[in-house]
C-alpha cells in the first residue's frame, strides 16, 4: 500500500513540476511534425506515380515509419532518464529524504514507489508516442506494422531498462555524475549496436561479438532491433534499408528475458544500496 502512495505522489510531483505537461505537449508536437513531414514526403513521392502498383511504395513507407518508431524509442529513453535522474539522488542532496525516512515507511518502499511511478508515466508515453506514429503512418500510406503491442511493448522495455539504470545509479552517484553514466552507458549500447549490424553484414565474428558485449552491459539497442524485426520482419534485414533499421543478425528472444533478469537485478542492487547507505 506505501509503495502505491509513494507512486501516486510522484506522479503527482511530475505533474506540479509540469514535467508531464512538458512531456504531453512535446509528444504532441513530435507526432505533429512527423505527421506534416510524412504526408508531404508521401504526397511527392506518389504524385507522379499511379497506384496500380503499390508494391513498389512499400520500402518508402517502412523506412519512414521505422524512422518515426526509431525516433520515438530515442525519446522515450532520453526521457526515462531526464525524470528520474535526480529522484533519488536529489532528494538526498536536498535532505529532503531525511524527512521522509523518519516516517513510518521503509526505504525499499520510496525505491519501488519511485520506481512504479515513473514507470507507469514511461510506459503511456511510449505507446502515446508509438501508437501515434503508427496511426499517422496508416492513415497517410496504408501500412500496417505487424504486431504492433508486442513492438511497442519492447521500447517500452526499453525505457524501464533505463529508468531502472537512472534510479540505481541514484542511491550512489550525484545527480550530475549519475546523468553522465546513464547517457554514456547509452552511447556505448548504440554504438556496440552499429559495430554488431556492421560485423553481421561483413560476417565478422569480432565485431559481432564486441556488439553482443555491450548488450550485455545495457541491452537496449538488442531491444529496439528485436522491436524492428517483431515490426517488419521482411523489411528490417533487407539492404534497401540503412542505418539502424538494418538487422543482419536478430537478438533471440533471450534477450528478452535477460532485459527483464537486468531490470530485477538493478532493482535488488538500488534496495540494497539505498538501504546501507547512510544519511
Amino acid at each position: 500500500m506505501t509503495i502505491i502512495t509513494i507512486a501516486q505522489l510522484t506522479i503527482r510531483e511530475a505533474q506540479r513540476r509540469k514535467i508531464l505537461w512538458a512531456a504531453l505537449l512535446m509528444g504532441i508536437l513530435f507526432l505533429l511534425v512527423f505527421g506534416i513531414g510524412l504526408h508531404l514526403i508521401w504526397r511527392e513521392m506518389t504524385l507522379d506515380n499511379p497506384y496500380d502498383a503499390p508494391e513498389m511504395f512499400e520500402v518508402p513507407a517502412n523506412f519512414l515509419t521505422m524512422a518515426g518508431l526509431y525516433v520515438t524509442n530515442f525519446l522515450v529513453v532520453i526521457m526515462a532518464v531526464l525524470i528520474s535522474v535526480a529522484s533519488i539522488s536529489g532528494e538526498i542532496e536536498s535532505h529532503l529524504v531525511d524527512i521522509l525516512i523518519t516516517k513510518p515507511m521503509n526505504r525499499r518502499d520510496l525505491i519501488m514507489g519511485k520506481w512504479l511511478g515513473f514507470g507507469v508515466m514511461t510506459t503511456l508515453y511510449t505507446f502515446m508516442l508509438g501508437g501515434g506514429v503508427m496511426l499517422i503512418s496508416r492513415l497517410v500510406t496504408g501500412l500496417a506494422l505487424r504486431q504492433p503491442i508486442a513492438g511497442i511493448s519492447l521500447i517500452a522495455l526499453n525505457a524501464l531498462v533505463m529508468l531502472t539504470v537512472s534510479i540505481a545509479g541514484g542511491t550512489r552517484l550525484s545527480t550530475l555524475a549519475n546523468g553522465v553514466v546513464a547517457f554514456m552507458l547509452y552511447g556505448l549500447a548504440f554504438v556496440g549496436g552499429w559495430v554488431e549490424a556492421i560485423g553481421g553484414l561483413f560476417r565478422n565474428e569480432t565485431a559481432v561479438n564486441l556488439g553482443i558485449v555491450s548488450s550485455l552491459l545495457l541491452p537496449v539497442e538488442a531491444l529496439w532491433r528485436k522491436a524492428a524485426i517483431i515490426f517488419q520482419p521482411r523489411m528490417t534485414g533487407s539492404t534497401s534499408f540503412a542505418g539502424p533499421f538494418v538487422v543482419t543478425n536478430e537478438p533471440s528472444d533471450v534477450m528478452v528475458v535477460y532485459a527483464v533478469v537486468y531490470i530485477v537485478g538493478l532493482l535488488a542492487f538500488a534496495l540494497w544500496s539505498f538501504q546501507k547507505r547512510d544519511m
